[in-house]
């Protein structure tokens, strides 16, 4: 039978849990302190008319010789986009936000598995994103496609030309921290579910739970011979019919003095 995880299940490997909170501390300093470096336009554009001038990707005049020729504009590739930029900068803060609520919650012992997994199955997600874009297509010039940007598979010396070998090394390193705090927030992730899987012994122990609570839960318990507790006391009321008129008379009948027993005194007889 399905059941649904205990939020307060603790952590089965926690030493392992903390060498991955330093990872991610020296991963996402690098991350913050790369990706604000590059915001908003360090190299992207200058890497992409590198692309563009080796014939490897599309070329970013391409949109002023739309604009000056009164044409649709073309849309920009996620890769060389403004819009990557800001995601990379705002997941690496949120990422260090993270990285600060986890270390006070795990410190005050609430940073619980269920809700870490949770969270490291986002923040993996948006790490994912980030890769893909900064390593995505650009097929916005049907003459010059690219499945992968050029400064991932290819060398840098391709930008010596233009003395942006720098840039492209930059460009590199950026990506590889990507990478590297997909992998740490992944194993964080996994980490998690494994500590939401039940032991042996956690298993035993929440049947044993389970069936005193239903015990206790019981609402009929039956006695020696088999008739349950209504059954007794059912039997224990009396059949006799009483009404509450007979009751009254009943009872000052007991409590009459004239009513008694005894003798009569002789001096009163005649």
């Amino acid at each position: 039978m399905f059941r649904i995880p205990h939020f307060r299940r603790k952590w089965k490997w926690p030493n392992v849990l903390i060498i991955l909170m330093i990872l991610e501390l020296g991963g996402t300093v690098a991350a913050l302190a790369l990706f604000g470096i590059a915001d908003p336009d360090l190299y992207r554009t200058r890497l992409w008319t590198v692309g563009a001038n080796n014939g490897f990707n599309s070329s970013p005049t391409e949109i002023l010789y739309a604009y000056a020729n009164h044409r649709p504009i073309p849309s920009i590739p996620f890769v060389w986009s403004q819009t990557l930029t800001s995601f990379n900068v705002a997941i690496s803060v949120l990422s260090m936000f993270i990285l600060l609520v986890k270390v006070v919650m795990f410190t005050l012992h609430c940073w619980y598995p269920l809700l870490g997994t949770i969270t490291n199955a986002v923040i993996t997600a948006l790490w994912i994103v980030s890769m893909y874009g900064q390593m995505g297509p650009d097929h916005s010039d049907p003459k010059h496609k690219s499945n992968i940007a050029w400064y991932i598979t290819k060398s840098c010396s391709y930008a010596d030309a233009t003395g942006d070998h720098h840039y492209c090394s930059m460009a590199k390193g950026t990506y590889a921290t990507t990478v590297l705090m997909m992998v740490i927030f992944f194993l964080n992730f996994l980490l998690g579910i494994y500590s939401l899987i039940p032991s042996a012994g956690e298993r035993a122990a929440s049947k044993i739970e389970v069936d005193d609570m239903q015990m206790k839960r019981s609402p009929v318990s039956s006695n020696g011979d088999g008739r349950s507790d209504k059954e007794w006391e059912m039997k224990a009321v009396p059949k006799t019919p009483y009404t509450p008129r007979t009751l009254a008379f009943n009872t000052l009948d007991r409590q009459l003095p004239l009513r008694a027993t005894t003798a009569p005194d002789p001096r009163w007889a005649r």
